[in-house]
């Protein structure tokens, strides 16, 4: 977090201590409460523990956890927050009293570039929301709809593979490639065709979805700190995010009318059927067709589609590249991989989307991934709607709830050896990320868990599957215990720096 916003504010410190004390008395000589709180670390005048936070959340609120328990109440500014740590209080959370915790808080920089958070990630909970999620579960994100995509999916794998292949004897930028392959197929799934960041007309594509990703995980103060907001002003924040929704809305205005001529042009076309519809087509079929029941206008299409990049593009690479990572880091797990998977190949080129239902170890591999290394360490925040008591403590309603997945996934009373990577673990268990084991939610759980989860996963596991399968793999410098793992800060934990490593063609041939 950058703290320069502190400056401003120096020379009148002194008198906000003061007024915040003298408050403070006031208010315990007026009333004394009756209402039993979660435990909470002291905190400052004004903001509240927001300097605690870090510039890894994730850990820095699993380390106070730790000393203040699993449901911890922190005040971030204006806004009482509880922290979730354990499974048992995620469960509370997105089970038991699910209902009233399924609203989201609003935060300007959603609010700002997802089109006044009308998306199904951001939207508040209600009649909306409940019927955007009906169209994305059922239009766009079923599992009919995501293997309508296997095409896609098997040709933009395949051209990757390739480009590997050229790159051989010299090392290999692994998320470079993983990045474009994720967002290739996002584009080709989402508009029918991919923008190459060359010759097309919109040749910026890749640094407005960049900084949207990037903004999206932002802290906006004024959030916290209503009154001051005009820091984010002056420093030019505001207006970054101003750009970047509108060279988005652009871009995505000039698909939509690609889109709405070409069907315009095709509505008597009888071959139409037998085309594999993107997610646009299908969303203008919705709003012709009034499917929900209610107008679909141009800008809650826009949304739906900016929640399909932010959700599939940054969340889908960030965990093939700590795949990667960790296997690099274990050369033994690599090579037990490997063997499963060119024992279910066999002579094939290439693993298909059939071949992967017979790869145990790999789907081992892939959950010890996602709980080590959860793309969304903090899982999109919630706010309660009412009072409710959790574990005998007193939640007050619009308290913000941040669950600390990452410090679920790492938590000694449910895994052993936590920080170890041990797909093994998950070989003889009925554990999954489905939703209903607490101790294991990369993808949240309830009524707000992420419905792109399909999506993803066979993603993930077809092109971890063809990497393993089309070359053997090793760090450009022997060691893996010296792989830099630091991690970026923002929404989404990827690695901090690139992944280089190099491919060899396999010594036994298919």
């Amino acid at each position: 977090m950058n703290f320069l916003w502190f400056q401003p504010i120096a020379v009148l410190f002194p008198i906000f201590l003061f007024s915040f004390f003298f408050c403070r008395i006031l208010r315990t000589n007026s009333s004394v409460s009756t209402k039993r709180f979660p435990p909470s670390p002291p905190k400052l005048p004004i903001i509240g523990n927001l300097h605690q936070l870090g510039t890894l959340p994730h850990r820095s609120l699993e380390s106070l956890s730790r000393k203040y328990g699993d449901l911890m109440l922190l005040q971030l500014g204006s806004k009482p927050t509880l922290v979730v740590s354990s499974a048992c209080a995620a469960e509370q959370i997105m089970k038991t009293h699910d209902m009233i915790f399924s609203n989201r808080p609003h935060l300007s920089i959603p609010n700002r570039l997802i089109y006044n958070s009308k998306d199904v990630a951001f939207a508040p909970y209600g009649e909306y929301w409940k019927q955007m999620k009906s169209v994305v579960v059922l239009q766009l994100l079923s599992s009919k709809r995501v293997q309508s995509f296997r095409a896609v999916r098997r040709e933009e794998v395949a051209l990757m593979m390739e480009n590997i292949g050229r790159l051989i004897p010299f090392p290999v930028n692994l998320s470079k490639l993983l990045i474009k392959l994720t967002n290739d197929v996002v584009c080709r799934v989402a508009f029918g065709r991919k923008y190459s960041g060359e010759k097309d007309d919109v040749a910026n594509f890749w640094e407005i979805l960049k900084g949207f990703v990037e903004l999206l995980g932002n802290f906006y103060l004024g959030d916290y700190i209503p009154w001051l907001s005009w820091i984010q002003r002056v420093n030019g924040f505001d207006a970054k995010v101003g750009r970047v929704a509108n060279d988005f809305d652009r871009l995505l205005e000039g698909i939509l009318k690609e889109h709405m001529d070409r069907q315009n042009m095709q509505k008597n076309d009888d071959q139409r059927g037998d085309i594999v519809k993107d997610f646009l087509d299908v969303l203008l079929e919705v709003q012709m067709n009034d499917v929900v029941g209610s107008q679909i206008d141009k800008e809650i299409i826009k949304a739906q589609i900016l929640d399909v990049f932010a959700a599939g593009t940054d969340t889908t690479y960030t965990v093939l590249e700590w795949a990667m990572t960790e296997l690099l880091r274990h050369p033994k797990i690599l090579k037990e991989l490997q063997i499963e998977v060119r024992e279910v190949v066999g002579s094939k080129a290439e693993v298909t989307e059939d071949d992967l239902e017979k790869m145990n170890y790999l789907r081992a591999v892939i959950k010890e991934t996602l709980r080590l290394h959860p793309p969304i360490p903090l899982l999109v925040p919630r706010e309660s709607t009412k009072d409710v008591k959790i574990n005998g403590y007193d939640i007050v309603a619009r308290t913000h709830i941040i669950v600390n997945a990452w410090a679920i996934q790492r938590d000694p009373a449910y895994w052993e050896v936590p920080n170890e990577f041990y797909p093994e673990r998950f070989l003889n268990s009925t554990l999954d990320f489905k939703g209903r084991d607490f101790q294991l939610i990369p993808f949240g759980a309830g009524r707000r868990q992420c419905p792109g989860m399909l999506f993803a996963i066979v993603i993930n596991e077809l092109v971890l599957a063809n990497l393993l399968h089309r070359f053997d793999w090793s760090l450009p410098v022997e060691g893996g215990e010296a792989l830099d793992m630091g991690e970026s800060t923002g929404l989404t934990a990827h690695r901090k720096t690139p992944l280089i490593a190099k491919a060899a063609p396999p010594f036994s041939s298919f």
